[in-house]
C-alpha cells in the first residue's frame, strides 16, 4: 500500500487529503480530509484502509519522509496492526509515483474544474470522485481497462480458482 498527502484549496483555506492506495490494483482503499496536515489525517486514511482490507498477514506501507509518517503515533499504529513501514529516500519522487498519479488525475478530472466554498463541500466532492467514480467506474489501462473494483473482483475469482 502507498500513502501520501495533497492539498485542496477552498474559500475557508486548505483542506489536506491523505490517501492509501493498493499498489497492486491501484484502488484507493483509505482516505481522509482534514483542515490541518497532521499525523491524524494519515492515520484516519490508514485506519479506513485496514478496516476495509482486514489484512491477515504483514502488509508493507510505503510513504514519503513527511513528519506525519515518522511520528510515534504512526509507528504505534503500524505496530498494533502488523504493518511494516517502507519510506522513500529524501528527494526520490518516483517511490510515490502511484499516489502522485492519483492526485494528478483527481485534480485534472475534478478539482481544477471547481471552486469549493467550504472544506465540507470539497470533502463531499472528493468522496464522490473516489467512491462513486474512480474506484467503481473509471477505466484503467494498467489493469487492462476494467474499473478498479472489477479488476479486484476478477483477481479474487482467479485466486479462488473460479
Amino acid at each position: 500500500m502507498g500513502d501520501d498527502i495533497t492539498y485542496i484549496r477552498t474559500r475557508e483555506g486548505l483542506a489536506y487529503l491523505a490517501v492509501v492506495i493498493d499498489l497492486f490494483s491501484r484502488r484507493v482503499i483509505g482516505w481522509s480530509m482534514q483542515s490541518r496536515q497532521t499525523t491524524d489525517v494519515v492515520l484516519q486514511a490508514l485506519l479506513m484502509a485496514t478496516w476495509r482490507r482486514k489484512p491477515k498477514a504483514k502488509v508493507l506501507i510505503h510513504s514519503d519522509q513527511g513528519s506525519q509518517f515518522t511520528s510515534m503515533d504512526w509507528a504505534a499504529f503500524l505496530k498494533a496492526h502488523d504493518l511494516e513501514h517502507s519510506m522513500s529516500r529524501r528527494g526520490n519522487c518516483h517511490d510515490n509515483a502511484v499516489a502522485e498519479s492519483f492526485f494528478n488525475l483527481l485534480k485534472r478530472e475534478r478539482i481544477r474544474r471547481r471552486t469549493y466554498r467550504t472544506r465540507e463541500e470539497a470533502r463531499r466532492d472528493v468522496f464522490d470522485y473516489i467512491e462513486m467514480f474512480y474506484n467503481p467506474k473509471r477505466k484503467h489501462a494498467r489493469n487492462g481497462m476494467p474499473s478498479l473494483l472489477e479488476f479486484e473482483r476478477r483477481q479474487k475469482l482467479r485466486h479462488e480458482g473460479v
